[in-house]
């Protein structure tokens, strides 16, 4: 569960995969291992979750077809239910034989189709230890030493009753599905394909139905369309005669519904692409589909109509809502995405899944990929500080987190199974790599004890987890699994659910009757535990519920598992005891409820005979099916309970078409099993007939008696046994010793389990054990070992602790944060909570129960508040803080700075932020030619540049899990000009105030300026300032050439500016905005406060009252003052002698302002004003400045001046 299962989806498969459905899907032999044709089944993700199917490869009883199946292999069956026989074929050249058993079987936790593995020397039959050959059909060895040990086999060749129809006109077609109806019913549908490998695609299908058990078939291409071309068939799980046939999307999208199993067909539009189908476990009608643009749509009506439900879903993350556990049965569960990205658990109606109607039973998100809904249990997972965290909901109540061991630290984890009201979990810890533990869960799926450590793993073809852990149909309680022991596999068996396990005894002779010398622990069987849609890999395993005594497999005897000298054995007592069968792989098929058993050979070869048992394996006989040895691509057994019919699918050569052969069993038995042709059989583990708290006996049919049995009858009688220590695993926190007793781990506390009760109550005191759950044992040490009511006692408070919901110490501004209140021991009743959130609000509760749903609060500030918890009661107190860190989004960093400075002085930079209060920054700087940054929690610095030239700046800001940036370009010289440009009035209806539409004017007006003036485009530098009216800075720089040489002296500075002056003033600057408005660019005028009047009508007399004036106060400030240089208008140069700093262009922190008045520019007039008052004048430069006044009085444009000045930043 979980990023669970990291690089590929586990999966999980049935002993026979395709056994117990009636779709039959045939794929042509050599091509299963092409990722063409077997494509994973979730694409481009990683399920997080995946459970164990209920005796077929979906979620529970739900027959859900996977979200992307391959394009045969799996999709139909998980189309199909219980009952059904399905198996997937597809041949090319007849290179190699697929068989796989039809008889409905236990479960393998295993996932992944295993890739197809060529014989060596094709044609060639293998040979082993003196066996005979016969036609490619390779008969055991004889020589048996011990008669009544050896297997015995019959050589002589009898025939069994069989009928071959040939798919004529299909030659071409190498894939096909097939599915049979059963259960009374005679009709065998078959859909055959051409599918072709270099176009990915369908190129041809045809569709075939029998009505007399697959004797004769009729071609239906005339009633789907002939045109129409078919991809997927689909049965309806609750009512087999109802079928559903898609079309290829690439061609049209429709579906084709049957309500007669097959007869007959109505086509139906579509305005979407299926890529998966689920139907409802008990409604025949409702169905779910998802679509290729990840939708989920419903229909109550078999797919006539559909209606969307949600967009954004999850692939392969819907369910229908459980019977019994919901009490709304068109419920649908499902996991979908929102806009930023994030999953959330849904439910909603299926025909009214409105926003308003959908409900989030988990509070917040879930981690993507990882809903998961099984029986009475929904489990999703929720990853914080770095570690996932699993919660689950028992009968949908409130979500609790799991509780694994205090130091499992799972990296990885898969619920295997939830059958009998538990949870079966395979966990990878942090120190596994190829394994994985077993834990089992209490009845609410929150406590996990263990059960296995070490069982082997692998990865499957597609990268999905396989567990080396199958579950023998038909016993309660009995598994196998494959554990690593010091880099040994070996197998294990257990008949209490993992509560004991012990290894398997090897059979005391091997085929012949030759003894087996095989001593536990050091030589023991093991098992391979792998089942497949691709039947050809080694190792089989099957077990099937009518058969519970009988397990047949693939294995070796030795100290470990090994995948070489692989041999069949079967055990006919459940696990107790097993004979070797066969020296080479063959598959198995269960017939008349086991007192049949099929084997037929993997070879490369043509075959045309086949073995039969009737006595469980202990001897077998040869039966012919067909006259034309026949390249075998599949086996599809009749379903239902008897089990008789049996259909073997191949060909005869590689171009020829497929052939059909029907073999009927019946004609082998002459009567029906009476009650004296059976036995009792008691279930024992070595000898101990209590398995899981009761004895059972069942009915055998006896060894020599060759009758038919008809339907199975289960268990004679059951008993329940009397309670023992063996009926008890140990409890959560508590581990077996090696005198059997269980102890408490040293990480638990036994008392922490009474810290949810108060004084007056009582809660079940644990004795460190509990019953093993589905465990029938009654009296005995029952009540020894079970927990009791116990009083609970007065505590002070301990172990106080206050958390967010979310495990984060961030909160968003404006919007709920939930904090929960944890305490480890204390009266949870008679308990006094005092919070106080640290924002002048503070809450008071009576007890802990009134806060189990947490506590919500909304902090309308940014900062960082000291949220602290007071808990008392009358036997003592305790308290708890949280630093809680509330934030709002950062949605715009701008990088505030001048746009050209001086060399060797200090240049502030500062980050202007919207909103101004986000709540704790970082800030990380670059500038210049460092390749370190500068990290501060500050939004302004101050550096120099020592060396003239572009310099580039960079800041970054981090807020929470959001950095944004920005970076500006500054100029660096020893001397410059500047002069503040104005434009015409009709660019401020044009100026939208962004930082975008300035920077290309700038371009512009520096373009116009070029032209206009002839000057190089390196001597100009334009910066258009925030705000409105529009204004601009004009820049003239001393551009130097790359070899730095040439650089312009002072005296070139002065004639450039004098240039540009005059062609400013003679209105020779404009440019064209759009087409008919032209904007007029000029040296801007002191309009705020002008110094002097110009119009033609004032008089020389006012203008020397006004110089006398200001004569008069310099000299007064010069008086009171100590001695500082006056600025210059804009004129900057370096002052090698002077310690004054930098003074910042006018633009500083307006950038991210919407608008600037026009009073806060500072013109060249206010410059003069603001400086007189901060900065004293040297005796010897007054008569300069009175004439830098007299210019502005005579010419107030011409505001370029010679002054040499150092700036200071205010």
């Amino acid at each position: 569960m979980g990023k669970v299962g990291a690089g590929g989806g586990f999966l999980v498969r049935l002993s026979a995969l395709l056994a117990g459905t009636g779709l039959l899907v045939l794929l042509a032999p050599g091509v299963l291992s092409s990722r063409s044709c077997c494509s994973s089944q979730h694409p481009g993700s990683t399920p997080r979750w995946t459970l164990t199917p209920r005796g077929f490869p979906h979620p529970g009883p739900l027959g859900r077809a996977p979200a992307t199946p391959p394009p045969l292999l799996m999709r139909p069956l998980f189309a199909v239910a219980p009952g059904d026989r399905a198996l997937s074929l597809e041949r090319s050249g007849g290179s190699r034989v697929s068989v796989t058993t039809a008889a409905r079987s236990g479960r393998r936790r295993r996932s992944g189709a295993d890739p197809v593995k060529t014989e060596p020397g094709e044609g060639a039959s293998r040979s082993r230890r003196g066996m005979l050959r016969d036609g490619g059909q390779q008969g055991p060895g004889t020589g048996a030493r011990d008669p009544d040990k050896a297997t015995r086999f019959r050589m002589e060749e009898l025939r069994l009753t069989s009928t071959t129809f040939a798919l004529t006109g299909d030659s071409a077609h190498n894939q096909a599905m097939v599915h049979w109806s059963g259960h009374n019913s005679s009709v065998i549908l078959i859909l055959t394909k051409l599918y072709d490998y270099n176009l990915g695609s369908i190129t041809e299908s045809s569709l075939w139905r029998s009505t007399d058990y697959g004797t004769t078939y009729e071609k239906l291409n005339d009633k789907v369309g002939l045109k129409t071309i078919l991809s997927y068939l689909y049965v309806c799980p609750t009512n087999k005669r109802k079928i559903m046939l898609l079309t290829d999307p690439e061609i049209e999208s429709s579906l084709l519904i049957s309500s007669d199993e097959g007869a007959t067909y109505q086509k139906y539009r579509l305005n979407f692409y299926i890529q998966s189908l689920l139907f409802h476990p008990k409604q025949e009608d409702w169905i779910l589909a998802y679509s290729q643009d990840q939708k989920l749509y419903s229909s109550a009506e078999f797919g006539r109509r559909w209606q969307l439900i949600q967009e954004s879903v999850v692939p392969n993350r819907f369910y229908w809502s459980v019977m019994g556990s919901s009490k709304d049965p068109d419920l649908v569960h499902l996991e979908a995405r929102t806009i930023d990205g994030h999953s959330q658990y849904l439910t909603c109606r299926m025909q009214n899944c409105t926003e308003t109607n959908r409900n989030k039973p988990f509070p917040g998100y879930i981690d993507p990929d990882s809903l998961i809904v099984q029986d009475d249990y929904v489990f999703v997972q929720l990853t914080s500080g770095g570690r996932p965290h699993y919660y689950v909901s028992y009968r949908r109540s409130t979500f609790a987190q799991m509780k694994l061991p205090k130091y499992a630290l799972p990296k990885d984890m898969h619920v295997i199974s939830t059958d009998e009201n538990q949870v079966f979990a395979a966990v990878q810890e942090w120190n596994q790599n190829d394994t994985y533990n077993l834990y089992i869960s209490d009845t609410r799926g929150v406590y996990f004890t263990l059960a296995l450590e070490n069982v082997q793993s692998s990865r499957g073809p597609e990268g999905n987890v396989m567990i080396d852990l199958y579950e023998v149909a038909g016993i309660k309680g009995m598994f196998l699994a494959n554990k690593k022991i010091d880099n040994q596999v070996k197998t294990f068996i257990t008949y209490n659910k993992g509560r004991d396990w012990r290894l398997l005894q090897a059979p005391d002779a091997d085929l012949r009757g030759d003894p087996v010398h095989c001593l536990l622990p050091y030589c023991s069987l093991h098992l391979h535990l792998k089942v497949s849609e691709n039947p050809y890999t080694s190792g089989i395993i099957a077990s099937r519920d009518t058969a519970p005594s009988i397990i047949v497999a693939s294995g070796n005897i030795g100290s470990e598992l090994s995948d070489s000298d692989i041999s069949m054995f079967v055990s006919s007592d459940a696990g107790n005891t097993w004979r070797q069968i066969f020296e080479e792989e063959h598959s198995i098929l269960y017939l008349d409820q086991g007192g049949v058993l099929v084997a037929m050979k993997h070879t490369s070869l043509p075959i045309r005979h086949l073995w039969l048992s009737f006595d469980e394996g202990r001897s077998w006989s040869k039966y012919s099916f067909t006259s034309i040895p026949l390249f075998v691509d599949g086996v599809l057994g009749e379903p239902g309970e008897e089990t008789l019919i049996m259909t073997v699918f191949g060909h005869f050569s590689h171009r020829s078409e497929w052939q059909l052969v029907k073999v009927d069993y019946k004609s082998i038995f002459d009567r029906r099993c009476a009650e004296e042709d059976y036995r009792p059989w008691q279930l024992h583990s070595q000898g101990e007939a209590c398995i899981m708290g009761a004895k059972r006996i069942y009915k055998k049919r006896k060894s020599e008696r060759k009758c038919m049995q008809g339907k199975y009858a289960g268990a004679m009688e059951s008993e329940p046994c009397v309670c023992t220590e063996a009926d008890f695993d140990c409890d959560y926190g508590y581990e077996r010793h090696s005198n059997g007793q269980c102890l408490p781990a040293f990480w638990f506390n036994p008392s922490s389990l009474s810290k949810d009760c108060s004084v007056g109550q009582s809660y079940l005191n644990s004795t460190g054990y509990r019953k093993v759950v589905s465990n029938n044992c009654t009296d005995g040490v029952r009540e020894q070992y079970t927990a009791k009511p116990q009083k609970c006692p007065g505590k002070a408070p301990r172990g106080l602790r206050i958390v967010t919901a979310d495990g984060k110490l961030t909160a968003e501004q404006g919007h709920n944060v939930t904090l929960m209140v944890q305490l480890e021991e204390g009266d949870v009743q008679r308990t006094l909570i005092q919070v106080d959130f640290g924002d002048g609000i503070a809450v008071s509760y009576v007890n802990l129960s009134s806060m189990e749903d947490g506590i919500k609060h909304v902090y309308q500030n940014v900062g960082i508040f000291r949220v602290t918890v007071q808990v008392d009661n009358s036997l003592g107190s305790d308290s708890a803080v949280l630093y809680l860190h509330v934030t709002c989004p950062l949605e715009h960093v701008h990088l505030s700075l001048p746009f050209v400075t001086t060399k060797n002085k200090e240049v502030n930079a500062t980050a202007v932020l919207w909103p101004s209060q986000v709540g704790t920054l970082t800030y990380v700087w670059w500038y210049g030619n460092n390749t370190e940054p500068l990290i501060t929690l500050e939004g302004s610095i101050s550096f120099k540049f020592t060396s003239e030239g572009m310099n580039t700046i960079t800041v970054q800001v981090s807020a929470g899990n959001a950095i944004l940036q920005d970076t500006k370009t500054i100029a660096v010289y020893e001397e410059f000009r500047s002069l503040r440009l104005a434009f015409s009035p009709n660019l401020d209806d044009y100026n939208p105030d962004i930082p975008e539409w300035r920077r290309d004017i700038s371009r512009v007006i520096k373009k116009s300026l070029v032209e206009a003036t002839g000057i190089p485009s390196q001597h100009i530098l334009v910066a258009v300032l925030p705000g409105l009216p529009t204004a601009a800075e004009l820049f003239v720089l001393p551009y130097q050439d790359a070899n730095r040489e040439n650089k312009r002296s002072t005296e070139d500075l002065e004639q450039i500016s004098e240039v540009l002056i005059h062609k400013l003033n003679q209105n020779l600057v404009h440019f064209e905005l759009k087409p008919g408005v032209q904007v007029l660019v000029h040296a801007a005028h002191l309009t705020a406060a002008p110094l002097v009047d110009l119009t033609p009508t004032h008089s020389g007399s006012a203008m020397l009252m006004l110089l006398s004036v200001v004569f008069v106060g310099l000299a007064v400030f010069v008086i009171y003052k100590f001695k500082r240089k006056i600025p210059g208008i804009n004129v900057y140069a370096q002052m090698q002698n002077e310690k004054e700093q930098e003074l910042i262009s006018p633009v500083s922190h307006t950038e991210s302002r919407p608008s600037v008045p026009h009073p806060d520019l500072r013109w060249p007039g206010q410059l003069v004003d603001e400086k007189v008052e901060s900065q004293h004048l040297e005796a010897g430069e007054m008569a300069q400045q009175l004439r830098t006044l007299a210019a502005l009085a005579e010419d107030p444009g011409s505001v370029l001046s010679t002054n040499k000045v150092a700036h200071k930043h205010p």
